[in-house]
């Protein structure tokens, strides 16, 4: 689909302007609403306190209580990054205070399906718990925490992801989205949820004198991990979670990072002193991910809980393998979606439907998350796609696009269709659901209805919003770096985008499908290096073009220990 190129609104002027700090950050901090440089200020000093998550104090209590008494705790994460990354600084950080028996059970996503189900309960029963945490996960688990009390087991939800209508009668919950909580920043991860957690958990043992007979840990030591979880979820990073954020990239690019972290980031080929938040998000957080699409989350917990560097190399080294294996089974997944989507172009020409959702036998449940996804990104659209269960069963990961809330959307569908839908759940941009395959056909009809119903205020055509043009004067490497850890970036605050129309002095393929450039501006003459990455093969090369129209990232190239300026290319079009 053709994307439109946007510019922001250009304010360079106001107090930025006066933080000696150069023109063109000062216009891009200006276009992402930021007004002071208070609003800069990434000090862990400026970091929201627990004392304003609703019940962080009691949870602070309950594991207090529990750590004293010796209780068996058994930690509930979730099968992605962000549950991954919670799991592991649970369990290190509860061991590092002094809890005795502190164990992790991670469901395997295509026995038992996603959260704290009564299954799962029966399965952790067998550690014989006193106490259950979940991580990323818990807010909609009301038969799984009914199922642990029947027990008596005592449950404390730690989650983030929008509740329902009815909360679980857990012990304690602590979720910056659950009714009554009035913590400003609603965007925190999982991670970031039992970060907090702990760091009241810490306040209540210096309370209580607890760290007179034994070290206190530095909860610092945790931050890569917050980092890695948060990054990797794509949540936004508003001022709160871009401090968590800078905190953990400090802490990796100082040499300081765990092994496993450390691990992940050589299999992937990134310097940890160069690191920055999208390092984390394109090639550390898949890695992990593919653990839980393929295999078993356990692989990559016990990478990021691994204290020994060749046990922890040789976890990352499987977890690579397992996300090469995963690219191949996605790049089939995505050419069977493809020709399905050609032949509704042919049948029905003209713009795709206002939603669309994708169901093929034996497809991967593991990775109709990411098909969803690239679909969406090519289309536009909000996308569903379906895999086999169990039982008749077929699960969906859906994706969205801005303004349309995907978790809303099905929730809208599953009350003017009662029994539709199995269950669900999710956020504004991501959600799970399972349904029966009888019902598939029934569920398309409903949900594009349903998206139609929201979506007359909503942009349908995709669009690139750019900060302006360069001047020739700009492109600098000095400029480049500085734009680079300018950040961190990430979603609701994005990195750089630039816009203009370019020569094209040369252009050549590397790889399979990446094309590598020399341009130099329109009205220009300084010659540029450019790559676009997975470009559509059908189109490019092609010597006959010899201007572009483009939107851009200013970047930095480093190649056999020579940086320069490089142009990575976000969206391109022949003129």
């Amino acid at each position: 689909m053709q994307k439109l190129i946007r510019r922001r609104p250009l304010d360079p002027a106001g107090t930025l302007a006066a933080e000696h700090l150069h023109p063109l950050l000062a216009r891009v901090y200006s276009a992402r609403g930021i007004e002071t440089a208070t609003e800069l200020d990434l000090s862990l000093a400026r970091l929201l306190p627990p004392s304003e998550l609703l019940n962080a104090d009691r949870a602070a209590t309950l594991l207090a209580d529990a750590i004293a008494a010796g209780d068996r705790l058994l930690v509930i994460g979730d099968f992605d990054a962000d549950g991954a990354t919670s799991t592991t600084l649970a369990v290190s950080v509860l061991r590092q205070f002094g809890a005795a028996h502190v164990d992790y059970l991670v469901p395997n996503r295509f026995d038992y399906g996603y959260g704290l189900t009564p299954e799962i309960v029966e399965l952790a029963a067998t550690r014989d718990p006193q106490l259950i945490i979940t991580v990323d996960n818990g807010i909609s688990s009301l038969e799984g925490v009914r199922a642990a009390r029947a027990r008596g087991i005592a449950t404390l939800i730690t989650d983030h992801h929008l509740a329902g209508r009815e909360l679980p009668a857990a012990d304690v919950i602590v979720n910056p989205n659950q009714p009554g909580c009035l913590f400003p920043s609603k965007h925190l991860a999982g991670v970031g949820v039992i970060f907090y957690v702990m760091l009241a958990l810490r306040a209540e043992l210096r309370q209580r004198g607890w760290f007179e007979q034994r070290q206190e840990p530095n909860l610092g030591s945790v931050t890569d991990l917050v980092a890695l979880g948060t990054v990797a979820d794509v949540v936004p990073l508003d001022h709160n979670n871009r401090i968590l954020v800078a905190a953990g990239l400090q802490r990796i690019q100082a040499g300081q990072a765990r092994p496993g972290i450390r691990a992940l980031l050589d299999v992937a080929s990134r310097d940890p002193r160069t690191v920055v938040a999208s390092d984390l998000g394109f090639a550390v957080g898949p890695r992990i991910n593919a653990a839980g699409r393929l295999d078993d989350m356990s692989i990559g917990i016990e990478c990021l809980l691994s204290a020994d560097p060749g046990r922890a190399a040789a976890l990352a080294t499987q977890l690579h393998q397992l996300n090469q294996d995963r690219r191949v089974i996605e790049g089939g997944m995505q050419e069977e979606a493809l020709r399905e989507l050609a032949r509704l172009e042919l049948s029905e020409p003209g713009d795709p439907p206002v939603a669309m959702t994708l169901y093929q036998p034996g497809w991967h449940q593991g990775v109709i998350g990411i098909l969803a996804s690239r679909i969406k990104d090519r289309l536009h659209r909000p996308t569903i796609a379906f895999a086999d269960g169990d039982a008749g069963q077929v699960k969906g990961s859906a994706r969205s696009i801005p303004g349309i809330h995907i978790r809303d959307i099905l929730d809208a569908v599953a009350v003017r269709h009662p029994g539709l839908i199995s269950k669900f759940g999710g956020h504004a941009m991501a959600a799970g659901l399972s349904l029966a395959r009888d019902d598939y056909e029934a569920f398309s009809h409903a949900f594009v209805e349903e998206v139609a119903r929201h979506a007359e205020d909503v942009e349908l055509q995709a669009v690139i919003d750019s900060d302006g043009e360069l001047a020739e004067d700009e492109f600098q490497l000095e400029l480049a770096t500085a734009l680079r850890f300018a950040g961190p970036w990430g979603q609701h605050f994005p990195e750089p985008t630039f816009d203009g129309v370019f020569q094209v002095v040369s252009q050549r393929l590397v790889g399979e499908k990446h094309l590598k450039m020399v341009l130099f501006p329109a009205d220009g003459s300084v010659l540029l290096d450019a790559i676009a990455f997975n470009v559509d093969l059908e189109v490019w090369p092609d010597p006959s073009i010899e201007q572009v129209e483009m939107a851009y990232r200013l970047d930095v190239n480093e190649f056999r220990g020579q940086r320069s300026v490089q142009l990575v290319v976000e969206h391109m079009t022949p003129r």
